[in-house]
């Protein structure tokens, strides 16, 4: 496993090109997942059952609450740049239009209108904390997070409303209750069809 740090909130420019090359030529096992976070890459085991489930179920909701007409794609292999933290991201789901992934450029957090992680035991914290604070950073409208792992309940929590680099909760429920998303999405979400860890 490659490991080489960047000066966190470098903009693109040599230092970030140099990460990105790192995380570009990492050898990992199959199956893990490869990020860049605060400027240092790193190397993730394969989600678990339970984690790749609620992924796909959460996705399969999505494609009727997208807007008609929108030209957006749901991903989950998407990476997603912030340079601004020193981040790329591999998000477990991410809402992009289409347009982003044809200009054959990577494609910045900033583009997302939703972006979702769920957590994974051993690296809830760079969902809750890092990661929150590079996506509001990047300004991504909206981030689902689906955590498991959260102080023995598992929680659904949507933030919104970026600024500074911090978003504000727009509503947090425990598994087994409903979320709505916002506008433009229309979807009302059963949490109680996610697995528990």
């Amino acid at each position: 496993m490659s490991a080489l740090a960047a000066e966190s909130g470098a903009s693109e420019g040599t230092d970030w090109d140099e990460i990105v090359r790192v995380w570009e030529e990492t050898d990992a096992p199959e199956g893990s997942k490869v990020e860049i976070v605060e400027g240092i890459v790193t190397v993730s085991p394969p989600p678990s059952e339970e984690h790749n489930d609620t992924a796909e179920l959460l996705q399969e909701r999505m494609y009727g609450a997208l807007p008609p007409d929108c030209n957006w794609g749901i991903y989950q292999t998407l990476g997603l740049t912030c340079p601004e933290t020193g981040g790329l991201f591999v998000p477990d789901l991410c809402v992009v239009p289409r347009n982003a992934l044809r200009r054959g450029t990577r494609v910045h957090a900033g583009e997302a209108e939703l972006v979702v992680e769920v957590t994974s035991k051993s690296n809830a914290n760079h969902d809750r904390i890092k990661k929150a604070h590079a996506y509001a950073v990047a300004g991504v409208p909206l981030y689902l997070l689906l955590d498991a792992w959260q102080s023995g309940r598992p929680t659904a929590t949507l933030y919104g409303e970026p600024q500074n680099g911090t978003y504000r909760v727009l509503v947090s429920v425990e598994y087994g209750e409903r979320l709505t998303l916002p506008s433009p999405f229309k979807l009302d979400l059963d949490t109680g069809i996610f697995p528990l860890s």
